[in-house]
């Protein structure tokens, strides 16, 4: 049975409860499924497939972007997707970003309000803004899928800085933005897509 790596950065616990639903839906679909936090990843030559999700506040996290700097070489090897969580995302509908599949939360995503002229908040929350560091960091270990979901937002669980640039840029309010059936369907295809990886399709 192949055994898949789900790791998590997390700010306040959402993210990780993303991961766990998107490790069970992975385990669902047939696969053996370990899921940790990124600190306690150690060797990832015992996994046929990694899956890495961190939050976007100010960019992606960075531990999740060091981590697939760290371990390109390793990733080149074996099938890997990623996953953001978020407040806000611009986006026009993109499908796949240079040659990337994207998969994105139709209730979180919303376009540019006057076309050609994006706000400060626009440009921080487009789409391309948060893929391209993530495509950088990996290097090339290139994912089968880049997604993005809703998160939760609980002011007091966050740093000053991150604080400050949620309440004066991103502008959100607290709440719970997850849409868990967005969340299971992506997960749920990805057995299918590491398997087309492995074999080289």
């Amino acid at each position: 049975m192949k055994k898949v790596l789900v790791t998590y950065a997390t700010m306040s616990g959402s993210t990780a409860e993303v991961a766990q639903e998107v490790a069970r839906e992975i385990g669902d679909g047939g696969m053996q499924v370990e899921i940790l936090p990124l600190e306690k990843v150690g060797d990832l030559g015992t996994y046929n497939a990694v899956v890495i999700g961190a939050p976007m506040v100010m960019g992606w996290h960075p531990s999740a972007r060091k981590f697939l700097a760290k371990n390109r070489a390793a990733l080149q090897q074996i099938p890997l997707a990623a996953f953001a969580t978020g407040l806000s995302l611009t986006s026009a509908g993109e499908t796949e970003i240079s040659g990337v599949p994207v998969f994105v939360d139709e209730t979180l995503a919303k376009p540019v309000e006057i076309a050609g002229r994006p706000s400060l908040k626009e440009r921080f929350t487009d789409i391309n803004h948060y893929v391209a560091p993530i495509l950088k960091s990996a290097g090339l270990a290139r994912p089968v899928s880049v997604a993005f979901f809703g998160g939760r937002l609980e002011y007091t669980r966050l740093k000053l800085p991150a604080m400050l640039f949620v309440m004066l840029i991103i502008q959100a309010s607290p709440g719970d933005r997850r849409n868990w059936d967005a969340i299971r369907s992506w997960a749920g295809s990805l057995p299918q897509l590491f398997d087309s990886r492995a074999a080289g399709n």
